[in-house]
């Protein structure tokens, strides 16, 4: 069930450039059809396949999760042995690092494709995957970890804002008094800011991708259209995610006794901002 689901400026501008200059050596972008499909209120049960795998390839790399999971590590604070959460974990990149650091991992995903990926990169008596929805945690979870980790633009996907708060009453209830959420994702201030309504790259087989992207600032939803064609197929859909500004999330989190100690820009040490496409939130459950 994970993860970046189109942001528009979810990128440096150093990797946004490299894009455009490898889509300008094949100038035959995908076109993108004005006609729309329907997209299932459920579509996060199955977009999180190979095709989404080989749509983000450019931006899933092990240096980059070496130093994400680096400044995680910084910000937790925690011991060796300490118990960390990573939901939804996707394909594993954070989950597995933060095993190999001394953590006791646990990582939780709806998707059988992602899963089946983290899995085979390997597992442990202190590296463990199980297949769920995080609206509804284990039971035996409950005050179980010293950290859970929210990554990389996972969090907004249901129809009903409730869904989304249900979430975080979930981790919460999985939280050791006194334990550490970090939630990292779009800043909804930001993207509208500097709002990409169109882009396009290569995947790493050579297969074009294009997005194109709608916002409705009533609900706050982002709409993405992904087109890609490559050599040996081509073809499109929809996904949508809701965004959220800083406080709006704050006042969530705080209904469920998560209270942010810091903000910054992104993984970097910088303040959050308004212009800020990305944040990363350190909370506290109250003790």
């Amino acid at each position: 069930m994970r993860r970046e689901s189109g942001i528009g400026n979810r990128e440096s501008n150093k990797q946004v450039r490299a894009k455009r200059r490898s889509a300008a050596r094949h100038p035959e972008r995908p076109s993108i059809p004005d006609s729309r499909f329907p997209i299932p209120n459920d579509w996060w049960a199955s977009y999180f396949d190979a095709q989404y795998l080989l749509e983000y390839s450019p931006i899933f790399d092990l240096a980059r999760d070496r130093r994400e999971v680096a400044r995680l590590i910084d910000l937790l604070g925690l011991p060796t042995g300490a118990r960390i959460l990573d939901v939804p974990c996707g394909q594993g990149r954070h989950a597995h690092l933060l095993a190999e650091a001394g953590y006791d991992v646990d990582g939780l995903d709806l998707s059988r494709d992602l899963l089946a990926h983290a899995k085979a990169r390997g597992t442990g008596r202190t590296l463990r995957y199980a297949r769920g929805d995080m609206r509804r945690l284990p039971a035996k979870w409950s005050a179980r970890f010293d950290a859970v980790v929210n990554l990389f633009t996972s969090f907004g996907f249901f129809l009903l804002p409730r869904d989304d708060e249900r979430v975080v009453a979930e981790w919460s209830r999985v939280l050791k008094p006194g334990g550490v959420l970090v939630w990292h994702g779009g800043n909804r201030d930001g993207v509208m800011r500097r709002f990409v309504s169109r882009d396009w790259w290569l995947a790493d087989d050579d297969t074009m991708i294009g997005h194109e992207r709608s916002f409705d600032a009533l609900s706050g939803v982002l709409t993405v259209r992904s087109t890609w064609r490559g050599r040996r197929s081509g073809g499109e859909r929809e996904h949508r995610i809701r965004l959220y500004s800083a406080s709006h999330l704050a006042e969530i989190l705080a209904r469920h006794g998560l209270v942010i100690e810091a903000a910054f820009d992104g993984w970097t040490e910088r303040a959050l901002s308004r212009r800020s496409g990305e944040m990363l939130l350190i909370a506290r459950k109250d003790s």
